[in-house]
């Protein structure tokens, strides 16, 4: 038996890792001898349902989080517009070049803000959502 030539299959969609267990997901595992002049045993495992509730505490501090980046972005765009308005009042040379910067930083201001404001209603949302799943429902008949 030493002689024989031991065939490790590598197959398709085969992953490192294997051994770890399924987290509270339903699984399918399914052992099948090998065919076609190969010898041995193969092992799939497929994760059928993996679907937790949503945190929504997390989502409404994701939007929380990306609604402040919107916010120090439009302030900051909003800062450098002032700075080139300055700029092409100092620097009468260059000032074409000035306050096209300085309209191009407001432009980025303007969609840095409505941004904000977007995340500022998707964290709106999740805070409604979260209080919709976690309200206590009154039988009244």
């Amino acid at each position: 038996m030493s002689e024989e030539k031991h065939h490790h299959h590598h197959h398709l969609f085969h992953h490192g890792g294997e051994d770890k267990p399924v987290d509270d997901a339903a699984a399918y595992s399914e052992t099948t001898y090998a065919t076609e002049g190969y010898t041995g045993y193969a092992e799939t495992t497929q994760v059928l349902a993996d679907d937790p509730a949503p945190d929504y505490k997390k989502e409404e501090k994701h939007h929380k989080h990306l609604e402040h980046l919107g916010e120090l972005g439009a302030a900051a765009a909003g800062a450098y517009a002032l700075h080139e308005k300055h700029k092409a009042g100092k620097d009468p040379e260059h000032a074409h070049k000035h306050k096209i910067e300085e309209e191009i930083a407001a432009v980025a201001a303007v969609g840095a803000g409505g941004y904000a404001f977007h995340e500022h209603h998707e964290r709106k949302e999740a805070k409604e959502e979260y209080k919709e799943s976690h309200e206590k429902k009154h039988h009244l008949f």
